[in-house]
């Protein structure tokens, strides 16, 4: 139970951080470029909401249903950004709902706890959070407690598999780099920062 405990903490910190960031989304951002290749904002914000979508419908049905249409094509960055608030705080019910009951996730013939799998979730709206924030020109740096959390949990479970589908091959980066500028490259992104320089 403390793994799932955490992993829900991990997730109520990087909505949080992610809400700030797609706070900056401005009316006509649609085309801005993100450090997602070839996601302009409003795919990246997409492909944010439908990752929200899939992971609230697993934890609340108890299993994966990747068959959910995507939906919001047409909509403007303003109208994705207001879908992504009230989907990450449904998701966040859901998975505090899921602690509570002890819930697993059954992918196949596997098992996961739900805790790691809320702790993937959890990486992935704190990374592109960041995306995000890069894209609208602020550049916010994740917070430290949720930078070094989602690291020593992430390293215990990111594997090649898991890469391929969800993540980028790690960038290298100085030891001397702040706790964001980790956590990001870890996931495939080249820090802004000059904290990452080698």
């Amino acid at each position: 139970m403390a793994v799932l405990s955490g992993s829900v903490r991990l997730l109520a910190q990087a909505i949080c951080y992610a809400s700030g960031s797609v706070d900056a989304i401005a009316a006509g951002s649609e085309s801005l470029p993100t450090p997602c290749d070839d996601w302009d904002l409003q795919a990246l914000l997409l492909h944010v909401n439908r990752s929200i979508d899939v992971l609230h419908q697993d934890v609340a049905l108890g299993s994966v249903d990747r068959d959910c249409g995507e939906d919001g094509r047409n909509s403007s960055t303003v109208q994705l950004a207001s879908t992504f608030r009230s989907r990450a705080q449904l998701l966040l019910q859901s998975c505090v709902k899921a602690e509570q009951a002890g819930h697993m996730i059954l992918v196949g013939d596997l098992a996961p706890a739900t805790g790691w799998m809320i702790v993937v979730g959890a990486a992935e709206i704190a990374v592109h959070g960041w995306d995000i924030s890069v894209a609208c020109g602020s550049e916010r740096s994740i917070p430290v407690p949720l930078a070094l959390g989602l690291l020593s949990l992430l390293q215990l479970v990111v594997d090649d598999a898991m890469r391929q589908s969800l993540f980028d091959p790690a960038i290298p980066v100085s030891p001397l780099a702040s706790p964001s500028d980790q956590l990001v490259a870890f996931l495939g992104r080249h820090p802004v920062s000059p904290s990452a320089q080698g």
